[in-house]
């Protein structure tokens, strides 16, 4: 359902000048009061709200990938899970009606599904669309050459049909998920979806793997992860269980290996290791720049964005950046 700025920008593109007098429906929602711009859209913020260094890390890490990657021709979107999406989304939003009338938007859990839905954006599902022009998503952990773990919230399965499916994959996190090896600073193991009954099965298969039932700093290693506020495992949006499976160093180095091994287990469902997939990745860094990472191995800076994001195509955004 569209949310009251949604309905407000479609009041202000449908006046001729532009600045109705709208009222707003929710009398505790003060409406924005900038205008729109000359391509009408509508900014993000004006300023942007003042955020603790860790949020205004992932914002502006998120703002710069839609502006990199969603363009006017990318019509059918993923969109991904974890705590740096919702910036995504704004982004998106901030484009304005025109460029995301004919836009269709994927998501990957329940969380995705909501942000998209609160937004007014257009909901689909991948199986209704099995090509994506680009999917953004966040990651627990990224190592040098863009390998990844994801999974810590349980959307493994969906996340990686939607990265497979995409065109471009490109990955949004904070300077803590930047790493050289993967399970540097991800050290709760790779996350691994199981069938329920398979999951005593498979912990044993990965216990013989060399996975450890305990860490060097005393912590659980190899584990059923339960969940927090209920009685029991955590059930992922596929009814399955999420066994969470730690690695020595040496082997986390060669995570693809790693990632074919595990996935050759009966009764695993998916596992939370991507390799070779990403396009880029973009790290909010603590001193409010973004260090992007891409696939050929070029590492480059972004130090700010504009308020009000620059729609474009790609190729006429490679031009202007030339």
């Amino acid at each position: 359902m569209p949310t009251p700025a949604v309905d407000l920008l479609k009041a202000k593109l449908s006046s001729p000048s532009g600045t109705p007098d709208v009222k707003a429906t929710n009398p505790n929602f003060i409406p924005p009061t900038q205008p729109l711009t000359p391509s009408r859209q509508l900014p993000t913020s004006v300023a942007l709200p003042v955020l603790p260094a860790v949020e205004a890390a992932k914002r502006l890490a998120a703002f710069s990938a839609v502006d990199r990657h969603v363009g006017l021709e990318h019509k059918v979107i993923g969109i991904g899970s974890g705590s740096t999406v919702p910036y995504v989304v704004d982004r998106i939003v901030a484009q304005g009606l025109e460029a995301n009338k004919d836009r269709v938007f994927l998501p990957t859990g329940f969380q995705s599904k909501e942000l998209i839905i609160k937004a007014g954006l257009t909901l689909g599902d991948v199986d209704q669309y099995a090509k994506i022009d680009v999917t953004i998503d966040g990651a627990d952990e990224v190592d040098n050459e863009l390998n990844s773990i994801k999974g810590g919230g349980a959307c493994q399965l969906r996340e990686k049909v939607l990265a497979e499916a995409a065109d471009t994959w490109v990955i949004v996190a904070d300077y803590r998920k930047n790493s050289h090896v993967l399970g540097t600073t991800w050290t709760q193991g790779i996350p691994i979806e199981v069938v329920p009954f398979a999951y005593a099965k498979v912990l044993t298969n990965l216990s013989h793997m060399g996975s450890p039932n305990a860490l060097p700093n005393g912590k659980p290693g190899l584990n059923l992860r339960m969940g927090k506020m209920k009685a029991g495992p955590v059930v992922s949006d596929n009814g399955n269980f999420i066994i969470d499976a730690p690695f020595p160093p040496e082997m986390m180095q060669k995570p693809a290996e790693l990632l074919h091994a595990i996935k050759m287990l009966t009764g695993v469902v998916e596992v939370g290791l991507f390799c070779d997939m990403a396009k880029a990745a973009y790290f909010g860094n603590e001193d409010g720049t973004v260090t992007v990472r891409a696939d050929d191995g070029s590492v480059g800076q972004i130090s700010s964005v504009p308020n009000t994001p620059i729609v474009a195509s790609q190729a006429e955004s490679a031009s202007v950046e030339a």
